[in-house]
């Protein structure tokens, strides 16, 4: 069988540059899979552990000019951007080797037996395990941050779990680049390089998720390639955890009171972040209600005027512009739609920002109007003027779940007046994973506290991909019950000897 040559191509003028691999065949990734899960052993050790990550964020930094050229020549995403993606991508590579160091990931707990409780309790010890090796599907609109080096990698590896990476298409020499430099960190630290893999092919994909010394998986892409890979891990002989970010809408409310009082700023604010990484953020608005009248009137004319400004840019492939060009002509085309900045083609290569309008109404009755409701990946979203808190919370009650949701309020709202903050608050929190209020979802903090992820379609668990507990997916809490204190992993016995952070109850 002739091999299938993998690509790489400039996005900005569909041309390829250069052939970076092959597909991989069925024992290519059963190879893969097995000598990750031959480097379990080793990746047990944290000190190891800790050091792998640390050399990885410090290889990328030093290789960073190399790493954002190969970047930006196959997604035209820009130094600039690529450069803070990197720092990202580093950053949370060091954050989770702090976490592995302090060790309270593990979240020990302990109950000590206690004779006197009716019925008795015995002596227990808990604590987390890794899972085994985990598959991970790189994203097309973060070749770093949400890919190779990405933050399910990081945490997977910070977790003990060896990764099989399969890369995204639209940046395949950046994953083999990326991916050398992680084998160089793995090898630096006393671990096999087999501790990380990468492979490429949509078949290979498929091979990846149903091989069955795959124990987890951690998947950013469309609801559609989504959706199959979670399906296929479900009808595996055993099933295992699909941890997937599909899509977002992220609707925007402003009220009334803030659009009178700054529908100027909050107009320029959306065309920011509509047209953030020409609108291919997972987090990009996608549809926003803004109150009818002149005050609404005054924020879509500022909005337009941002957008109309705007130059016309090139999205990560082809493909992607082919869907959004047909995407936004399907949508333009609805009855009671309207486009003040009409987006669409900008070029043989390049694709204009713009918005549609449509009365928040058409929305709540639904029929094809519900195309308005789904996620078009690019610079677009979609203006709903509604004409009462009521009906704005109508359109809220039509929507799946997101990654986000954001409230414009006034200030004197923000500060807890009177007014539909409080109950705007509630209604959002029961379908976003983020609420933002007087800001934009765009740019997701690596913090401890972030959660990025959100009810389906925008994820297929309650987990987070950012962010500190993005540790917790590759985990499973075992209980060693009247063990002998020898016997114990070192992280439940009596002395401690890592420092574990530790939950003791009884004496």
């Amino acid at each position: 069988m002739t091999a299938t040559p993998v690509w790489s191509v400039d996005p900005r003028t569909g041309k390829q540059r250069e052939q970076v691999a092959v597909e991989a065949t069925p024992r290519e990734v059963d190879e893969a899979v097995r000598a990750a899960d031959a480097a379990r052993g080793a990746l047990a050790d944290p000190v190891a552990r800790a050091a792998f990550l640390r050399a990885a964020a410090g290889l990328l930094d030093e290789a960073a000019a190399h790493v954002i050229e190969a970047a930006d020549a196959e997604t035209a995403l820009g130094p600039g951007r690529l450069t803070g993606e990197l720092a990202r991508t580093t950053g949370q590579l060091r954050a989770f080797a702090d976490a592995v160091e302090e060790g309270s990931y593990l979240d020990v707990r302990i109950d000590r037996a206690d004779p006197s409780l009716s019925p008795p309790r015995p002596e227990l010890r808990r604590y987390k395990v890794p899972l085994g090796v985990v598959a991970v599907y790189a994203a097309s609109n973060f070749p770093l941050a949400f890919s190779v080096p990405g933050g399910d990698t990081a945490s997977a590896l910070a977790a003990g779990c060896p990764v099989v990476v399969k890369a995204h298409p639209d940046h395949p020499a950046t994953s083999e680049l990326c991916a050398s430099l992680l084998r160089r960190a793995a090898l630096s630290a006393g671990l096999p390089a087999g501790v990380v893999a990468v492979l490429h092919g949509f078949d290979a994909g498929l091979e990846l998720i149903r091989h069955p010394r795959v124990t987890a998986a951690g998947f950013t892409g469309s609801i559609r390639g989504g959706r199959a890979l979670f399906d296929a891990a479900a009808a595996r002989p055993v099933p295992i955890p699909f941890h997937g970010e599909l899509g977002s809408l992220n609707p925007v409310v402003v009220t009334p009171a803030a659009a009178a009082e700054r529908a100027d700023e909050i107009g320029s604010g959306l065309a920011g972040a509509v047209t953030l990484g020409v609108g291919q953020f997972c987090v990009k608005p996608g549809l926003v209600l803004v109150p009818e009248g002149p005050d609404g009137d005054r924020l879509a004319g500022a909005l337009a005027k941002a957008l109309g400004e705007t130059e016309p840019g090139v999205l990560l492939d082809h493909r992607m512009r082919e869907n959004f060009v047909a995407g936004v002509r399907e949508r333009g085309a609805l009855p009671g739609v309207g486009a003040p900045v009409t987006p669409g083609s900008g070029g043989e290569h390049t694709v204009g920002a713009g918005f549609l309008t449509v009365p928040a109404a058409r929305l709540v009755e639904g029929g094809a109007h519900a195309l308005l409701l789904e996620e078009c990946f690019g610079p677009v979203t979609v203006v709903a003027r509604y004409a009462s808190q009521d009906e704005a919370a109508a359109v809220l009650g039509r929507l799946p779940g997101n990654l986000s949701a954001t409230l414009q309020l006034s200030r004197d709202e923000a500060l807890g007046a009177p007014g539909p903050a409080a109950a705007l608050i509630g209604q959002v929190t029961g379908l976003a994973g983020r609420v933002v209020v007087n800001g934009w979802p765009t740019g997701v903090a690596v913090a401890p506290a972030q959660h990025h992820g959100g009810p389906y379609p925008a994820a297929t668990s309650h987990s987070t991909s950012v962010g500190g507990t993005a540790i917790e997916r590759w985990l499973r809490p075992v209980a060693y019950q009247s063990v002998p204190d020898p016997l114990l992993p070192p992280e439940l016995r009596e002395a401690n000897p890592l420092g574990v952070p530790r939950r003791v109850t009884g004496g």
